[in-house]
């Protein structure tokens, strides 16, 4: 039997066939120390991760790169998440890194990605149960140290923008053991008392260590089942805890989580004057408008108006007597007309003219000798009388 040859190319296509089917491989975490480290200009990262017994060859693509918030050099000791897979043109196997960070807090990331990841697939995130923030709320409550920058800057931030809210401080632990447990009391307590209309929960910037009490489940879900909206505002711009997705609102500081909080007075009254002069604009030029209505109605009475109507009348009464007087002598005309053509055939007419007209004694118009005869009587009429005849000859 002759072996089988197979082509380079389709050991390595083989290999890598086998590796990107492997379930573990296509979603693997490993630690080791960054070497050989080059920042390419296209914004891809090629690493050597080695450790005492090995080394291992790696690719950060530009799109994963972009989301690190550290910068990677030779000797760091890094947590790598992606996936093996084979090179083929090269005949070498890699991990294709999709996530890296110091390693350190590689446990803490950990936790915090599954977390984040059963939160979410359970709808504490979802958008349509966010509580709206109100615009003017008479009591704002915080929940933070009694001590440092970030309750200073909240109350400084209130008190400049909005002097009339009243600010309730309920001092929490933010750091350490059971600082999750003191800032879940403060919520529920906030919640139980019903004394303020928004909170704000937070703390300044720090480690992801110093921080951790916002990424714990207890407090996640004391924010999500809180009555009362509430801003987070933990750590800096680029923090961002669990307690950030749960909240109604995030803010990037709490600076900015009091800025959201309450409106600005000045900025409110300058709407205010605003909405003021246009108003009173709108006012003057109705009531300009009113006053030129009213001129016109002063200089226009009613007796006028009666006038008006009487001159009208005048005026069709003058039109319609004309209307008739042209009528009228239009049909005289044709009067006049119609008895002249009548006249011309009158009987009368020819009696005038001399003639004489023989009727029976009916009344009917002899017009032939031969509708006469002898001994018969006729009346013979003429222009200015009539008298009756007998016929005697023949």
């Amino acid at each position: 039997m002759e072996p089988k040859i197979a082509t380079v190319s389709q050991i390595n296509g083989y290999v890598k066939k086998i590796l990107d089917n492997n379930i573990i491989l296509n979603n693997v975490w490993i630690k080791g120390e960054i070497s050989n480290f080059k920042h390419h200009y296209s914004g891809h990262l090629y690493i050597t991760l080695k450790d005492e017994g090995g080394v291992l060859k790696a690719v950060m693509f530009r799109g994963s790169a972009q989301s690190l918030n550290f910068e990677p050099s030779d000797g760091m000791k890094v947590l790598a998440r992606g996936r093996i897979s084979v090179y083929e043109a090269g005949g070498s196997y890699q991990l294709y890194i999709e996530e890296m960070i110091p390693d350190g807090v590689g446990e803490l990331y950990i936790a915090y990605e599954q977390l984040k990841k059963q939160l979410e697939e359970e709808g504490l995130f979802r958008p349509e149960y966010k509580k709206t923030i109100p615009k003017f709320p008479k009591r704002v409550g915080v929940v933070t140290a009694s001590t440092g920058a970030a309750v200073r800057d909240i109350i400084n931030v209130i008190t400049r923008r909005y002097p009339m809210a009243e600010i309730v401080i309920y001092p929490a632990q933010v750091q350490g053991v059971g600082a999750a447990e003191s800032v879940v009391k403060a919520i529920e307590y906030f919640n139980a008392t019903n004394e303020v209309d928004t909170l704000i929960v937070g703390r300044g910037g720090g480690s992801i260590e110093d921080l951790w009490a916002f990424n714990e489940e207890i407090t996640a879900r004391a924010i999500f089942n809180s009555k009362i909206p509430i801003i987070s505002a933990v750590g800096h711009e680029t923090d961002f805890t669990i307690a950030d997705f749960v909240a109604d609102l995030r803010a990037p500081t709490p600076s900015a989580a009091a800025e959201i909080a309450v409106p600005s007075i000045i900025e409110l009254r300058n709407r205010i004057n605003t909405d003021k002069n246009r108003i009173s604009q709108n006012i003057v030029k109705r009531i300009e408008s009113c006053k030129l209505l009213l001129k016109r109605f002063k200089m226009r009475t009613p007796k006028d108006r009666i006038d008006d109507y009487y001159l009208k009348i005048d005026s069709l009464v003058k039109s319609m007597d004309n209307c008739i007087k042209m009528k009228t002598m239009s049909l005289r005309r044709q009067l006049a007309e119609q008895a002249a053509k009548l006249d011309a055939l009158s009987p009368l007419q020819t009696l005038s003219r001399g003639y004489s007209i023989p009727t029976k004694e009916d009344g009917t118009v002899i017009r032939s000798a031969n509708d006469m005869e002898k001994g018969m009587e006729f009346t013979l009429r003429m222009k200015d009388g009539q008298t009756n005849c007998v016929v005697k000859g023949e």
